[in-house]
This record gives C-alpha cells, sequence and structure tokens, in this order.
C-alpha cells in the first residue's frame, strides 16, 4: 500500500470491484495510472500523487470508494474514533503491510485506518 502516510491524514482510497483487470484497464486508459499488484485480489493504484486500491476481497459498493487514514498508533485513533461517535463496523485485523479497523461516522459513513505497524 503506498508510502506511509502522515498521521491521521487520508492516505489510500479503496475500489470493491468485481474484475480488477477491467478496473486496471479503465483508469489506465481514461487517467493514465499506474498500478501494482499484490496478490490475485489487490492491485494498488497511482495517479502520480495518490495511491489507492482495487480489492476483490469485499462487496461491491456502489455509491464510493472506502476512504482510508493512516494512523501511527492503530489503538489510540480507535480509541478517539470511539470517543467522538464514531462506532467500528469491522474490527481490527492483519493483511499483507499492516493492520487495520473499519469505522462508521455519526452519518453512517464507512471509512478505515491502517497502519503499518504490526
Amino acid at each position: 500500500m503506498g508510502v506511509q502516510g502522515q498521521d491521521r491524514q487520508i492516505d489510500n482510497i479503496e475500489f470493491n470491484v468485481s474484475d480488477i483487470a477491467r478496473s486496471k484497464a479503465f483508469y489506465d486508459a481514461a487517467f493514465g495510472w499506474s498500478f501494482t499488484d499484490y496478490g490475485p485480489t489487490y492491485s494498488e493504484f497511482s495517479d502520480g500523487r495518490l495511491h489507492g486500491g482495487f480489492t476483490t476481497g469485499e462487496e461491491v459498493r456502489p455509491g464510493g470508494p472506502l476512504v482510508i487514514l493512516y494512523a501511527d498508533d492503530l489503538e489510540a485513533t480507535q480509541q478517539r474514533v470511539e470517543a467522538a461517535g464514531g462506532e467500528v463496523c469491522r474490527a481490527t485485523f492483519t493483511f499483507p503491510g499492516g493492520r487495520r479497523f473499519h469505522f462508521r461516522d455519526p452519518d453512517g459513513y464507512e471509512l478505515a485506518v491502517w497502519t503499518s505497524a504490526v
């Protein structure tokens, strides 16, 4: 997942897609994005400034990508999210490169926070 971000800033945007090859072909042709594959279910993209990913590991969610923030201290950030009124909707899990959890903000938008610290 891209270059490690700054603490508590948006670091990554993730699209749940049904066909990674089709998504890569579209965004390459339309916008000239570059790609790095991390196995059969994840491909990182870069638009030259921002990194994100295409994944088939989750359900396709029409209506928007998953916004992912970076945290130096995942547990402390989760505590702040919950104290501010957010609700964890997917407990912390590991993946190649780090750990993350998902939460819903007070309006129901789902976001995620990740860290490279394991």
